[in-house]
Protein backbone atom coordinates (compact mmCIF):
# COMPACT_ATOMS: atom_id res chain seq x y z
CA UNK A 1 0.00 0.00 0.00
CA UNK A 2 1.65 3.33 -1.32
CA UNK A 3 1.30 6.48 1.25
CA UNK A 4 -1.63 8.66 1.63
CA UNK A 5 0.23 11.26 -0.35
CA UNK A 6 1.01 8.80 -3.13
CA UNK A 7 -2.76 7.66 -2.69
CA UNK A 8 -4.43 11.44 -2.69
CA UNK A 9 -2.17 12.15 -5.81
CA UNK A 10 -3.53 9.14 -7.48
CA UNK A 11 -7.16 10.01 -6.89
CA UNK A 12 -7.24 13.93 -7.29
CA UNK A 13 -4.40 14.79 -9.41
CA UNK A 14 -0.56 16.27 -8.99
CA UNK A 15 -1.63 19.54 -9.51
CA UNK A 16 -4.90 20.13 -7.18
CA UNK A 17 -3.01 17.79 -4.06
CA UNK A 18 -0.23 20.51 -4.36
CA UNK A 19 -3.07 23.08 -4.18
CA UNK A 20 -4.49 21.29 -1.27
CA UNK A 21 -1.63 21.55 0.54
CA UNK A 22 -0.93 25.40 -0.02
CA UNK A 23 -4.74 25.16 0.63
CA UNK A 24 -4.30 24.18 4.38
CA UNK A 25 -1.00 26.21 5.54
CA UNK A 26 -2.46 29.70 3.77
CA UNK A 27 -5.66 28.16 6.12
CA UNK A 28 -3.23 28.12 9.02
CA UNK A 29 -1.72 31.54 8.37
CA UNK A 30 -4.62 33.40 7.55
CA UNK A 31 -6.74 32.08 11.32
CA UNK A 32 -3.58 33.47 13.40
CA UNK A 33 -2.77 36.54 11.23
CA UNK A 34 -5.76 38.02 9.67
CA UNK A 35 -8.61 37.71 12.39
CA UNK A 36 -8.60 41.80 13.05
CA UNK A 37 -9.23 42.60 9.17
CA UNK A 38 -12.48 43.34 8.28
CA UNK A 39 -14.45 41.20 5.96
CA UNK A 40 -14.74 44.04 3.26
CA UNK A 41 -11.45 45.15 3.95
CA UNK A 42 -9.75 40.95 3.25
CA UNK A 43 -12.23 40.36 0.63
CA UNK A 44 -11.01 43.59 -1.93
CA UNK A 45 -7.25 42.50 -0.69
CA UNK A 46 -7.40 39.03 -1.52
CA UNK A 47 -9.49 40.02 -4.84
CA UNK A 48 -7.05 42.51 -6.14
CA UNK A 49 -4.23 39.86 -5.35
CA UNK A 50 -5.79 36.83 -6.75
CA UNK A 51 -7.28 38.28 -10.16
CA UNK A 52 -5.15 41.25 -10.52
CA UNK A 53 -8.09 43.51 -10.58
CA UNK A 54 -10.08 45.66 -8.69
CA UNK A 55 -12.78 44.71 -7.30
CA UNK A 56 -15.91 46.96 -7.45
CA UNK A 57 -18.65 46.41 -4.96
CA UNK A 58 -20.74 49.33 -5.91
CA UNK A 59 -22.02 48.22 -8.95
CA UNK A 60 -20.51 44.35 -9.67
CA UNK A 61 -20.50 43.54 -13.07
CA UNK A 62 -18.39 40.21 -13.24
CA UNK A 63 -19.34 37.20 -12.03
CA UNK A 64 -16.51 36.59 -9.52
CA UNK A 65 -17.54 40.71 -8.51
CA UNK A 66 -20.90 39.21 -7.53
CA UNK A 67 -19.16 35.98 -5.78
CA UNK A 68 -17.70 38.68 -3.29
CA UNK A 69 -20.46 40.97 -3.01
CA UNK A 70 -22.78 37.72 -1.79
CA UNK A 71 -19.99 37.05 0.94
CA UNK A 72 -20.96 40.24 2.32
CA UNK A 73 -24.83 40.83 1.40
CA UNK A 74 -26.40 37.66 0.93
CA UNK A 75 -26.85 36.69 4.20
CA UNK A 76 -29.70 33.56 3.90
CA UNK A 77 -29.71 31.94 7.10
CA UNK A 78 -30.66 28.59 5.00
CA UNK A 79 -27.42 28.52 3.22
CA UNK A 80 -25.88 27.87 7.07
CA UNK A 81 -27.55 24.20 6.62
CA UNK A 82 -26.87 24.07 3.00
CA UNK A 83 -23.30 24.87 3.50
CA UNK A 84 -22.87 22.07 5.98
CA UNK A 85 -22.16 18.48 4.13
CA UNK A 86 -23.91 16.43 7.07
CA UNK A 87 -27.16 18.89 7.33
CA UNK A 88 -27.42 19.44 3.22
CA UNK A 89 -28.74 15.80 3.41
CA UNK A 90 -32.32 16.51 4.93
CA UNK A 91 -32.75 19.26 2.19
CA UNK A 92 -31.84 16.70 -0.17
CA UNK A 93 -33.73 14.26 1.60
CA UNK A 94 -37.13 16.58 1.13
CA UNK A 95 -36.74 18.10 -2.12
CA UNK A 96 -35.28 15.15 -4.38
CA UNK A 97 -35.54 12.20 -2.18
CA UNK A 98 -32.75 10.31 -0.21
CA UNK A 99 -32.17 7.83 -2.93
CA UNK A 100 -29.60 10.88 -4.70
CA UNK A 101 -27.76 10.97 -1.33
CA UNK A 102 -24.45 8.64 -0.43
CA UNK A 103 -24.57 5.92 1.71
CA UNK A 104 -23.69 7.34 4.93
CA UNK A 105 -21.44 5.75 7.57
CA UNK A 106 -21.19 8.58 10.34
CA UNK A 107 -20.65 11.78 11.32
CA UNK A 108 -18.62 12.50 14.21
CA UNK A 109 -17.46 15.26 16.24
CA UNK A 110 -14.48 14.19 17.10
CA UNK A 111 -11.50 11.41 15.85
CA UNK A 112 -11.96 9.55 18.38
CA UNK A 113 -15.78 8.33 18.08
CA UNK A 114 -14.89 6.83 14.86
CA UNK A 115 -15.66 3.54 15.05
CA UNK A 116 -13.24 2.13 12.32
CA UNK A 117 -13.81 -1.44 13.33
CA UNK A 118 -16.59 -1.14 11.84
CA UNK A 119 -16.39 0.34 9.11
CA UNK A 120 -16.13 -1.04 5.63
CA UNK A 121 -13.03 -1.37 3.89
CA UNK A 122 -13.08 1.63 1.35
CA UNK A 123 -15.19 5.09 2.50
CA UNK A 124 -14.28 8.34 1.74
CA UNK A 125 -14.00 11.03 4.99
CA UNK A 126 -14.36 14.35 4.44
CA UNK A 127 -15.25 17.88 6.90
CA UNK A 128 -18.54 19.09 7.39
CA UNK A 129 -17.49 22.29 7.13
CA UNK A 130 -14.97 23.63 4.21
CA UNK A 131 -14.19 22.34 0.53
CA UNK A 132 -11.00 19.94 -0.44
CA UNK A 133 -10.36 18.67 3.40
CA UNK A 134 -10.97 14.90 1.73
CA UNK A 135 -9.49 11.41 2.75
CA UNK A 136 -10.19 8.96 0.56
CA UNK A 137 -9.66 5.32 2.16
CA UNK A 138 -8.75 2.63 -0.52
CA UNK A 139 -7.81 -0.23 1.63
CA UNK A 140 -8.18 0.12 5.67
CA UNK A 141 -4.98 -0.97 7.36
CA UNK A 142 -3.96 0.25 10.72
CA UNK A 143 -1.49 2.45 8.97
CA UNK A 144 -3.86 4.20 7.28
CA UNK A 145 -6.51 4.55 10.46
CA UNK A 146 -2.87 6.10 12.64
CA UNK A 147 -2.74 8.65 9.54
CA UNK A 148 -6.75 9.43 9.05
CA UNK A 149 -6.77 10.04 12.73
CA UNK A 150 -3.81 12.48 12.76
CA UNK A 151 -5.17 14.03 9.84
CA UNK A 152 -8.44 14.96 10.79
CA UNK A 153 -6.92 15.88 14.55
CA UNK A 154 -5.38 18.93 12.70
CA UNK A 155 -7.97 19.45 10.38
CA UNK A 156 -10.56 19.63 13.22
CA UNK A 157 -8.90 22.79 14.37
CA UNK A 158 -9.07 25.22 11.03
CA UNK A 159 -12.00 27.45 10.71
CA UNK A 160 -12.95 27.33 6.90
CA UNK A 161 -14.53 30.83 6.87
CA UNK A 162 -11.14 32.41 7.18
CA UNK A 163 -9.92 31.34 4.01
CA UNK A 164 -12.12 33.18 1.76
CA UNK A 165 -14.96 34.75 4.48
CA UNK A 166 -17.76 33.55 2.47
CA UNK A 167 -20.20 33.86 5.27
CA UNK A 168 -22.18 30.70 4.63
CA UNK A 169 -19.42 28.63 6.60
CA UNK A 170 -19.30 31.24 9.28
CA UNK A 171 -19.71 29.33 12.33
CA UNK A 172 -20.33 25.98 11.33
CA UNK A 173 -18.79 23.16 13.27
CA UNK A 174 -16.22 20.83 12.36
CA UNK A 175 -17.15 17.90 12.10
CA UNK A 176 -15.92 13.99 10.16
CA UNK A 177 -18.76 13.10 7.70
CA UNK A 178 -18.05 9.36 6.46
CA UNK A 179 -19.84 8.08 3.49
CA UNK A 180 -19.48 5.15 0.37
CA UNK A 181 -16.55 5.67 -1.86
CA UNK A 182 -17.83 6.39 -4.96
CA UNK A 183 -15.76 4.67 -8.48
CA UNK A 184 -15.72 4.40 -11.72
CA UNK A 185 -14.07 2.25 -14.53
CA UNK A 186 -14.15 5.22 -17.03
CA UNK A 187 -11.09 6.16 -18.00
CA UNK A 188 -11.32 9.36 -17.36
CA UNK A 189 -12.40 9.27 -13.40
CA UNK A 190 -15.23 10.21 -12.03
CA UNK A 191 -16.61 13.28 -13.90
CA UNK A 192 -18.06 15.94 -11.61
CA UNK A 193 -20.77 17.75 -13.25
CA UNK A 194 -21.69 21.25 -11.62
CA UNK A 195 -24.79 22.51 -12.53
CA UNK A 196 -24.94 26.35 -12.68
CA UNK A 197 -28.34 27.67 -11.17
CA UNK A 198 -29.67 31.00 -11.20
CA UNK A 199 -33.39 31.83 -9.72
CA UNK A 200 -33.91 28.04 -10.32
CA UNK A 201 -32.96 27.68 -13.49
CA UNK A 202 -29.88 25.51 -14.78
CA UNK A 203 -27.74 28.30 -17.28
CA UNK A 204 -24.60 26.32 -17.30
CA UNK A 205 -22.59 22.67 -16.33
CA UNK A 206 -19.44 22.27 -15.36
CA UNK A 207 -17.47 19.18 -15.83
CA UNK A 208 -14.34 17.95 -13.93
CA UNK A 209 -12.75 15.51 -15.41
CA UNK A 210 -9.27 13.47 -16.03
CA UNK A 211 -8.62 14.14 -11.99
CA UNK A 212 -6.25 10.87 -12.03
CA UNK A 213 -3.34 12.35 -14.11
CA UNK A 214 -4.24 16.06 -15.93
CA UNK A 215 -7.37 17.82 -14.55
CA UNK A 216 -9.84 19.53 -17.22
CA UNK A 217 -12.45 20.72 -17.15
CA UNK A 218 -15.10 21.51 -19.61
CA UNK A 219 -18.17 23.60 -20.31
CA UNK A 220 -21.53 23.16 -21.44
CA UNK A 221 -24.98 24.60 -21.78
CA UNK A 222 -27.69 22.91 -20.10
CA UNK A 223 -28.73 21.08 -23.77
CA UNK A 224 -25.18 19.86 -23.99
CA UNK A 225 -23.43 21.98 -26.25
CA UNK A 226 -19.90 22.75 -25.64
CA UNK A 227 -18.40 26.22 -25.02
CA UNK A 228 -15.11 26.53 -26.20
CA UNK A 229 -14.42 28.75 -22.71
CA UNK A 230 -11.48 28.29 -19.83
CA UNK A 231 -11.87 28.70 -16.08
CA UNK A 232 -9.38 27.80 -14.07
CA UNK A 233 -7.82 24.97 -16.27
CA UNK A 234 -7.14 23.98 -19.35
CA UNK A 235 -10.29 22.32 -21.58
CA UNK A 236 -10.66 19.54 -23.96
CA UNK A 237 -12.70 19.88 -27.15
CA UNK A 238 -11.52 16.44 -28.16
CA UNK A 239 -12.64 14.84 -24.58
CA UNK A 240 -15.03 11.76 -24.42
CA UNK A 241 -17.58 13.59 -22.08
CA UNK A 242 -20.82 11.90 -23.90
CA UNK A 243 -23.93 13.75 -22.64
CA UNK A 244 -24.79 12.51 -19.49
CA UNK A 245 -27.49 9.53 -19.54
CA UNK A 246 -29.25 11.37 -16.44
CA UNK A 247 -28.90 14.72 -18.17
CA UNK A 248 -32.35 15.27 -17.88
CA UNK A 249 -33.06 14.29 -14.67
CA UNK A 250 -30.07 16.09 -13.35
CA UNK A 251 -31.29 19.06 -14.81
CA UNK A 252 -34.96 18.29 -12.87
CA UNK A 253 -33.16 17.83 -9.64
CA UNK A 254 -31.11 21.02 -9.88
CA UNK A 255 -34.48 23.26 -10.41
CA UNK A 256 -35.78 21.86 -7.07
CA UNK A 257 -33.02 22.05 -5.12
CA UNK A 258 -31.93 25.05 -6.22
CA UNK A 259 -35.41 26.84 -5.70
CA UNK A 260 -35.85 29.90 -4.18
CA UNK A 261 -31.77 30.81 -4.46
CA UNK A 262 -30.95 33.65 -6.58
CA UNK A 263 -27.24 31.30 -7.63
CA UNK A 264 -26.34 28.18 -6.23
CA UNK A 265 -24.34 25.32 -8.05
CA UNK A 266 -25.45 22.21 -7.37
CA UNK A 267 -23.35 19.41 -8.07
CA UNK A 268 -23.78 15.91 -9.29
CA UNK A 269 -22.34 12.33 -9.87
CA UNK A 270 -23.33 10.11 -12.79
CA UNK A 271 -22.47 6.69 -12.00
CA UNK A 272 -23.76 3.83 -14.34
CA UNK A 273 -27.67 3.73 -13.44
CA UNK A 274 -27.22 6.54 -9.97
CA UNK A 275 -27.56 9.63 -10.52
CA UNK A 276 -25.63 10.94 -6.84
CA UNK A 277 -25.58 14.47 -5.35
CA UNK A 278 -22.39 15.60 -4.60
CA UNK A 279 -22.86 19.45 -3.12
CA UNK A 280 -24.26 22.79 -3.12
CA UNK A 281 -22.11 25.64 -3.36
CA UNK A 282 -22.75 29.44 -3.16
CA UNK A 283 -19.68 30.81 -3.75
CA UNK A 284 -18.02 29.20 -6.77
CA UNK A 285 -14.33 29.00 -6.51
CA UNK A 286 -14.37 31.61 -3.53
CA UNK A 287 -14.84 34.33 -6.66
CA UNK A 288 -11.15 34.21 -7.30
CA UNK A 289 -11.18 31.73 -10.46
CA UNK A 290 -9.43 33.01 -13.23
CA UNK A 291 -11.80 33.70 -16.70
CA UNK A 292 -9.49 33.51 -19.81
CA UNK A 293 -12.56 35.44 -21.48
CA UNK A 294 -14.38 38.23 -19.59
CA UNK A 295 -17.03 38.62 -21.75
CA UNK A 296 -17.79 35.62 -20.78
CA UNK A 297 -17.26 36.20 -16.88
CA UNK A 298 -19.41 39.28 -17.86
CA UNK A 299 -22.82 36.81 -19.14
CA UNK A 300 -22.51 34.63 -16.68
CA UNK A 301 -22.63 37.43 -14.23
CA UNK A 302 -25.58 38.93 -15.59
CA UNK A 303 -27.48 35.50 -15.12
CA UNK A 304 -27.43 36.61 -11.17
CA UNK A 305 -29.77 38.75 -10.32
CA UNK A 306 -28.71 40.50 -6.88
CA UNK A 307 -31.45 43.57 -6.80
CA UNK A 308 -33.87 40.95 -5.79
CA UNK A 309 -32.67 40.85 -1.95
CA UNK A 310 -30.70 43.72 -2.00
Amino acid sequence: MGSVRDTMIRIIGKSDYLFFIVKYWRLRFLMRFTKGVSDEAYIRRQYQQRTGRQLHLEEPLLYNEKVQYAKLHYHDPRLKQLADKYEVRAYVKEKIGETYLTKLYGVYDSVDEIPFASLPEKFAMKLTNGSGFNYICTQKTPREIRKIKRRFRKWMKLDFYMLGREWAYQGIRNRILCEELLETDDKLGLNDYKVFCFDGEPKLIQVDFSRFTDHKRNLYTPDWTFLDEKVAYENDPQAEIRRPEHLEEMLQCARRLSEGFPHVRVDFYSIGDRLVFGEMTFYHGAGYLHFENEAFEKELGSYWNITSWT
